[in-house]
Order: C-alpha cells, then structure tokens, then sequence
C-alpha cells in the first residue's frame, strides 16, 4: 500500500488543484493508497476544504493541529498515522509534482530505502535558491552524505524508513541525513519543479538564521550524541592547554623578575585554563548522565532483516 503525506499550512487556494492532480496520478499507477493531510494549524480555509475532500473520497484522512507546531511535527504525525509499506511526502503548492510519484516509486522498486527529490531547475527567488546552494554545500561537507537538495519536500520512503525519524524544530530539512546514519540507503532523482502559483512562501531570507543553529543540532546529534566527551573533551582540552602554556611561560618570565602581574596574557592565560578544565567536566558529565541514562534501557537496533526462527 502507498501512503502520501501531506503537510499543509495556509494552502486554502491550491488544495483543491493539488488534490485532483495527485488523485489523477494516484488512479493511473493502480495501486492501492491512501492520502493523509496534516493541517498544521492553517489559519485560512484549508482546514474547512481538507474536511470537505475527507467525506468525499474514503482514502483521504485529515489531521489538524490546534495551532502552528512546524513542518517536522506535520510530517512526524503523519508518518505515526500512515499504514502504508511506501510512504511519499510533498507539499501542497503544486512546486513539487505529483506526476513525479511513479519516477520515485522506480528507484524504490530497485532497492532504494529513501528516494529524495533533486529540484535541480529550481523555480524559486533567486536569494531562496543561493541560501539553499549555501545550506546543500555545508552539509556536504560536514557529512558524508554528498547529495544536491536535501529540503526537497517530495520524497519516498520505506516504512522502517518513516517510523525511524524522531522530528521536531527543523530537523525535517536533515532527513536524508538522519536516514543515511542509521543505515538506509539514500539515492535522489532530478524532479520537476514549477514556480509557486497559489498563496505565497512561508520562508524568507530569516530562513538562513533557522537552518545554521539546526545544523549544530545535527552535528551533535549524528557525531557527539552518544559521545559527548570527543567533542567537548578536545575542546577543553585545546583550550587548557594553550592556557597551561601561557601560565607556564608568565611563570619562568616571573622566576626571571619580571613583574607579570599587569600583564594582559596573564588574565588570558587563566581564562583559557579555567575555560577548558569547565567545558571537558561539562563533557565529562554528560557522558555519566547518558550512561546513567541508558542502565536498564532496551536498545532499539535499526534491522535490516530478522530471523522469524
């Protein structure tokens, strides 16, 4: 079974449109499917018009938050909600073409877990497109994940796949990534993508502010997470140790009589080496709360294959 999951925010004027473009495609693939909106807290008509479409085609579920909580949140629920072995996210502005489904569903079908959307002709302002060329890039090369558009919203995935994510704030734009570290295999397809015809973008040139604090996030949660002394241990020690070494030399200039007591590098010095010895006991002691943390705690591993023996 297919399942398509839709976040909605604000979308009253291309739902309709949307709706019976997907349904179009959705008919001519013959597969059994279902749709699953997600209203996140829209403020216009969109909830009203979700209602209308629910009553009259017994494939579409409807989900609506009591207020805005955010892309990630939208699609974390509709992944909970959707029963589908294959489960395919786009948005409701029609830039992403359902027409594109069947061309996601191949790669599936050739042993891909994730299949993600590459808008490699971008339809968007151009300032929206450099952000996102900056964002692809520094992930890039953060990660060993090298692919061209990791916030398309049109994208295919496994049911092991979906149920995995854990997504919240603006963890959504990292999905490949988060997938890729737990093992699945993640490949992207060039998709069609059409200038925005309907209401109007809910991302600005702020978008950028968002995305460089969601990418410390991802750090810590794909390299640091289980270990967080390596990072905060190489740090603190960096630190003390540059601090230890300017002590050090104030100290045999002292020796020396030299008076040092003035002397800027000695305030400096004692700041690094306080600083470093407070950050890798801050390392130090997160690590004995995640060990404390995980006594008695039933790991969850991410299968591929399990014996029914």
């Amino acid at each position: 079974m297919l399942s398509i999951v839709v976040p909605v925010y604000n979308e009253e004027e291309s739902l309709s449109h949307f709706y019976d473009e997907l349904i179009a495609v959705l008919k001519e693939m013959a597969e059994e499917y279902e749709i699953v909106f997600i209203d996140d807290g829209s403020r216009d008509n969109s909830f009203p018009i979700l209602q209308s479409l629910e009553k009259t085609d017994k494939t579409v579920k409807v989900f609506s938050f009591r207020r805005n909580l955010g892309k990630a949140e939208a699609l974390a629920l509709g992944f909970a909600k959707a029963v589908g072995d294959v489960i395919v996210t786009l948005d409701a502005d029609l830039q992403d073409q359902p027409s594109e489904i069947p061309n996601l569903l191949k790669l599936h079908k050739e042993g891909y877990d994730v299949v993600c959307g590459w808008r490699k002709n971008r339809k968007d302002k151009s300032k929206m497109k450099i952000i996102s060329k900056i964002f692809n890039y520094s992930l890039n090369k953060i990660f060993d994940l090298n692919i061209h558009d990791y916030n398309c919203g049109l994208k295919l995935y496994t049911r092991d796949a979906a149920k995995s994510l854990n997504l919240y704030g603006g963890l959504h734009r990292f999905i490949p990534i988060l997938v890729y570290k737990q093992g699945f295999t993640v490949i992207e397809i060039p998709v069609a993508h059409e200038p925005r015809r309907f209401g109007k973008s809910k991302y600005g040139f702020s978008k950028i502010f968002k995305d460089l604090p969601d990418m410390f996030t991802m750090l810590f949660l794909v390299k640091y997470m289980k270990q967080p002394l390596h990072f905060f241990g190489v740090a603190g020690g960096v630190m003390g140790f540059i601090g230890a070494v300017i002590l050090g030399y104030l100290t045999i200039i002292w020796l020396m009589g030299h008076s040092i007591g003035t002397r800027p590098l000695l305030l400096f010095g004692i700041l690094l080496l306080l600083a470093g010895i407070q950050i890798f006991f801050t390392g130090f002691q997160a690590e004995l709360l995640i060990n404390i943390s995980h006594r008695g705690e039933r790991t969850i591993y991410p299968l591929k294959y399990a014996s029914k023996k």
